[in-house]
């Protein structure tokens, strides 16, 4: 008897477990683009976790003290291709939508801080966070990061938008300018 209540206990633990698996996932909420862009109506985004970090260039990050604002987050990394690709088409989004209450910043995984420094001397002019193991990344998001990936985060800290490939100005500027549209509301 005693054996039988110990597998009812262990089962009763994996069903408990197991309760979140089959959820939906906030991506399948929301709407994909044929072009595989993640848009999430006010009612169905989640809320960025809480996150800080150690910059680049020194100095701490927190995305809390960005509340109020949107945020864009880019995942990249100097050794990802397609990073470079992006680069000058996020500096151009952020230089246009900044005076929008909109802020950008940078994760960098995978990457020693010399090469990390190197990449974005003269690239951008927004920080970056300094994230060689990805721990901060996977903070920032609520399922998996790929690199490159940018989220726009609403002024609410919630996730509006996620692109998880490459992005071009004419992609990211409308989306960026209709969340930073959306006000504080």
């Amino acid at each position: 008897m005693r054996q039988f209540a110990g597998l009812l206990a262990v089962a009763a633990l994996a069903a408990v477990a197991l309760t979140g698996c089959g959820e939906q996932s906030w991506e399948k909420k929301c709407t994909t683009s044929p072009q595989g862009v993640i848009e999430c109506t006010a009612e169905q985004r989640p809320a960025a976790r809480e996150v800080t970090g150690e910059l680049l260039d020194g100095g701490k990050y927190d995305v809390s003290q960005d509340r109020g604002k949107v945020v864009v987050v880019n995942f990249w990394g100097s050794w990802c291709s397609p990073c470079r690709a992006e680069a000058d088409d996020l500096e151009q989004t952020y230089t246009a939508t900044k005076d929008k209450g909109v802020s950008f910043i940078g994760v960098n995984s995978r990457d020693g801080r010399d090469a990390a420094l190197a990449f974005e001397r003269g690239r951008v002019s927004y920080p970056s966070v300094y994230d060689p193991d990805g721990k901060v990344a996977l903070n920032f998001d609520v399922t998996q990061v790929s690199t490159p990936s940018t989220l726009i985060l609403d002024r609410q800290g919630r996730i509006a938008v996620a692109l998880r490939r490459a992005t071009t100005v004419a992609e990211l500027r409308p989306l960026v300018e209709r969340v930073a549209a959306e006000g504080t509301g």
